[in-house]
């Protein structure tokens, strides 16, 4: 099927980088507010009277809204007013610890506290409408807690390569969960500071061919640079502590399915490896099941040959992620 929506293409993005994305750049409102806890939340807000949408970008670990130019630029010549919280701990968001590369959180639904005080005290009072929110990854988890506590916020959710679960690799979750718990224990009884997961480190430029996130050479470039020229943005692995927030996370966003309200969409990327694409399957069964306007035939959709970051693949894979996720929205505009 042929979309009806027009994106930014591969072949033009040198160009668009430097002229209508770096132009359409320079209109956003860039700022922080202040978190519950006295932390400094970035975000960046694009908005035109003209445009009569409004959405909420949650994205990813480690991400930033510095990496969603050129997504930003499409979703507002659609006619979307764009708002995009930096979360807690990346971006250019406060850091929480002394080395600013570990990727950290004490409780994993701080990050959905700031995301409610970002729509509350920043978003609305903006944009006058109903508001739909677009998620990537460890964002999908933070959006899913906050449609459970928060519900009727937004009118329809789509949710990109969703972290329901994080992959494990070779190792089953009935070792990997005990294995650790009993890791973070110990860390915290015996360093100053949270560590590094096994095997984790600093931040690291990783060459393309060796990268999992997106087959699209341009798209990983340009986001590349953007963490070389910010240095700020660029963080490291994940901690101990991090690790058994998202597990301990991940039961919860199963056990207050029925708490959600707002008709979810799930797409998900068919080769990835970052997140476990079965637990996306299971919550999609169980949340149809619960509420069938949501994950039509109880399935998320699925898009072939794409890694994990549906945004930034090759334009064949984002063009199609994109153009469902804005079907979903036009399907649920006028719901409240």
């Amino acid at each position: 099927m042929v979309s009806s929506y027009t994106f930014t293409q591969e072949s033009q993005l040198t160009a668009k980088f430097q002229q209508e994305i770096a132009d359409f750049w320079l209109t956003g409102e860039f700022s922080t507010f202040t978190s519950f806890d006295g932390l400094n939340i970035a975000f960046a807000l694009f908005y035109s009277p003209n445009n009569q949408r409004h959405m909420v970008i949650s994205p990813g670990r480690s991400e930033g809204y510095l990496k969603y130019k050129e997504t930003a630029y499409d979703l507002f010549a659609q006619g979307y007013n764009v708002a995009i919280i930096d979360h807690r701990g990346q971006g250019l968001s406060e850091r929480m610890l002394a080395d600013p590369h570990k990727g950290f959180v004490s409780d994993f639904n701080d990050y959905v506290l700031d995301l409610q005080h970002f729509v509350q005290n920043v978003v609305k009072p903006k944009f006058n409408g109903p508001l739909c929110l677009m998620a990537h990854s460890m964002g999908c988890a933070i959006s899913i807690r906050h449609l459970q506590q928060f519900p009727y916020t937004f009118n329809a959710a789509v949710l990109l390569s969703p972290m329901i679960a994080v992959n494990g690799g070779a190792i089953p979750s009935w070792v990997g969960k005990p294995l650790t718990s009993i890791s973070y224990y110990i860390d915290s009884l015996i360093s100053k500071q949270p560590s590094y997961f096994y095997s984790y480190g600093p931040y690291q430029v990783k060459a393309f061919a060796d990268n999992k996130l997106t087959s699209c050479e341009t798209r990983y470039n340009i986001f590349q640079q953007e963490y070389q020229l910010t240095p700020q943005l660029q963080l490291g692995g994940i901690t101990f502590a991090w690790l058994q927030q998202a597990i301990k996370t991940e039961a919860k966003l199963f056990k207050d399915l029925d708490k959600i309200t707002t008709p979810v969409y799930v797409i998900q990327a068919e080769l990835d490896t970052i997140v476990r694409n079965d637990k996306q399957t299971k919550f999609c069964k169980k949340l149809h099941q619960l509420h069938p306007q949501s994950c039509p035939n109880g399935k998320p959709l699925i898009i072939d040959n794409a890694l994990h970051e549906l945004l930034f693949e090759v334009d064949t894979i984002r063009n199609q992620a994109l153009s469902a996720a804005l079907d979903w929205f036009d399907l649920h505009e006028k719901v409240n």
